[in-house]
């Protein structure tokens, strides 16, 4: 099968550069197209037609939203994952109304871009050998018609590989008990564990929109990355 093909449509040249190399790490997706701005990506969708679209929504000159509802409005097949740091529930809705297949936070994070790459194209696939429509296979395409279950337990099952429920637990306590941001060495030390492993814990309690993370500059001028509790 053919990779499915992408154009990034991002205005920060650094963030950019992030998401192609991610980008190339996952299996399946071919990069065809970078747009630093809304005209660039509206011509590139319009003559590359890609399968996918990760947009942003903030540009110097108009929103990713506006681009979105460009493309539904003229009946374009190229989905969209936006990846923004808008945080506005205004936002998502507006968002959700255009048919986005996924809304992704910033500061990205590697594995929250992969799972949501690898779902989308478990998602192309089953509508390709799809040849007509029972409820079951509509239920499975459009998750939010499904009944969440809210009684399930947090277990490692429930996790992806290389996080543990128990430290992850540690690491939600000391984020919440903390009253400022802090950095994944202070993290580690506090639950007895390596800056590495906590970093990782950190960085998806990140994705999973928990935390918060944030550039400083220390004394020697290094930048470093702190996080803080959503609720602080």
């Amino acid at each position: 099968m053919s990779s499915i093909r992408v154009v990034i449509a991002e205005d920060d040249h650094q963030i950019a550069e992030i998401q192609q190399r991610f980008l190339e790490r996952i299996e399946g997706f071919e990069l065809v197209g970078l747009a630093h701005g809304l005209d660039e990506a509206r011509d590139l969708v319009d003559i590359l037609k890609p399968e996918l679209l990760l947009l942003d929504v903030h540009f110097p000159k108009g929103t990713g939203l506006d681009l979105l509802r460009e493309l539904r409005s003229g009946n374009s097949s190229t989905d969209v994952i936006l990846i923004t740091a808008a945080r506005e529930v205004d936002t998502l809705k507006a968002a959700m109304h255009g048919g986005v297949f996924d809304y992704i936070l910033k500061p990205l994070v590697f594995e929250r871009l992969r799972d949501a790459l690898n779902h989308y194209a478990e998602h192309l696939d089953k509508l390709r050998n799809m040849e007509s429509l029972v409820q079951g296979d509509v239920d499975r395409l459009l998750p939010r018609n499904a009944t969440p279950n809210t009684s399930q337990p947090v277990t490692n099952t429930n996790l992806p590989k290389g996080i543990d429920a128990l430290t992850l637990d540690k690491v939600r306590k000391v984020l919440l008990e903390a009253d400022s941001s802090r950095n994944a060495e202070e993290v580690g030390s506090q639950i007895e564990a390596s800056r590495t492993t906590a970093r990782r814990y950190l960085e998806y309690l990140v994705s999973c929109g928990e935390l918060t993370a944030e550039v400083s500059y220390g004394s020697v001028g290094r930048p470093e990355r702190r996080y803080l509790n959503q609720t602080s």
